[in-house]
């Protein structure tokens, strides 16, 4: 027996295992890998899919990472925010169409203006839905008094993505005002307040290790991360790392495979949080996003953005489905998952398995 069938043998791998399961790229391997996770998938989460309707609301941002295409010295980028009644209008269609879930995401930004319009939008969704709707936000660094005006208004999910989990990686990532011990102290605060805390990393860095992924994998778990949105590195043109990666349409596959190989590693070993097939996937192949629920996803955010805002959200370059309206996204990914022989979870919350079971346990009174 080989050692990767040594580890996929038993009921989940070690924290030492993982640096060597990332590391699997002999496609025999890494079909063993995929189809190991994708059995735990359905064992833990069930083979259904479920949908988290994405409004890029803004592309205003504070920040100034130099992988991303909405950073605020980026001068090629006309800057906007969606007026709440469009958003109002989307969400609304989302809960007619049977979506369990949103998220609003957006450039970070912590001026009372803005703290108020993700307040407002909250609260309407909130009441428009009849609290049926969850809410993810994905508006980044905040102060604690802010996170609790919007968790009390009625968010209950948050994805703040620590990008890499190695502080110094992360330093060479950001300017110097960027700080790394500042966003995972909003993780732990994020988690205290009684959100479903979701993060990711990006994948494929220039310069990145499969031992830094593996690390990545336990920061998770030691950080109480339940959703887990994470994707491939693509570059950008209109930021200091475009040529991060030369030769990138070259590499493309090998960047796909190393996605989809933290996809089932992670799925591997924190086995019953939710994960999201990025739609990054997309870019790097056709079917990406399928192959990303084949790997051991079960969360898809389709776009809801007015199409007519989408190419100013563009975190990287050659994003997919920028012209594609909210009932044509539906349709395209109703058929790509039915071609996998999975369902859609329409109606449902699709909350973390993890997140629920560890309530259940603070419930009847055995902790953590």
């Amino acid at each position: 027996m080989s050692k990767l069938d040594t580890i996929l043998a038993k009921p989940r791998p070690d924290a030492d295992d993982l640096a060597v399961l990332l590391g699997a790229h002999v496609p025999a391997e890494q079909a063993r890998l995929l189809a190991a996770a994708y059995a735990v998938k359905v064992r833990e989460v069930g083979a259904v899919v479920y949908f988290r309707g994405l409004f890029e609301l803004s592309n205003l941002c504070s920040k100034d990472c130099l992988y991303c295409g909405i950073r605020r010295s980026n001068q090629n980028v006309e800057r906007y925010t969606v007026p709440v009644e469009e958003i109002l209008s989307g969400a609304r269609w989302a809960w007619e169409q049977g979506y369990g879930s949103v998220v609003l995401q957006s450039g970070e930004r912590s001026d009372p203006a803005f703290v108020d319009l993700i307040t407002e939008l909250v609260t309407k969704i909130r009441a428009l839905s009849h609290d049926q709707l969850a809410i993810t936000l994905s508006q980044g660094e905040q102060s604690e008094a802010t996170y609790r005006t919007w968790f009390e208004a009625g968010a209950e999910r948050y994805l703040l993505r620590i990008e890499t989990s190695d502080p110094d990686f992360y330093r060479r990532l950001h300017p110097a005002d960027h700080s790394w011990e500042r966003r995972r102290d909003c993780l732990r605060l994020l988690d205290s307040i009684g959100y479903q805390l979701g993060s990711g990393v990006m994948i494929g860095l220039p310069g990145q290790t499969v031992e830094q992924l593996a690390r990545d994998i336990l920061f998770f778990e030691q950080e109480k991360v339940v959703m887990i949105g994470m994707g491939p590195f693509i570059p950008h043109a209109d930021t200091p790392l475009r040529d991060g990666i030369r030769n990138f349409a070259w590499k493309r596959h090998a960047q796909l495979t190393l996605a989809l190989r933290m996809i089932a590693v992670t799925r591997l070993y924190l086995q019953d949080v939710n994960i999201a097939a990025a739609t990054a996937l997309q870019t790097l192949a056709p079917n990406g996003r399928e192959q990303g629920l084949a790997a051991g996803a079960n969360v898809i955010m389709p776009n809801l953005t007015d199409p007519k805002y989408r190419t100013a959200y563009q975190l990287y370059d050659g994003k997919p489905c920028l012209d594609e309206s909210a009932t044509q996204c539906r349709g395209c990914l109703e058929g790509r998952i039915a071609s996998l022989g999975e369902t859609i979870g329409f109606g449902q919350r699709g909350d973390s398995h993890r997140f629920q079971r560890s309530k259940d346990k603070l419930r009847f009174g055995q902790g953590e």
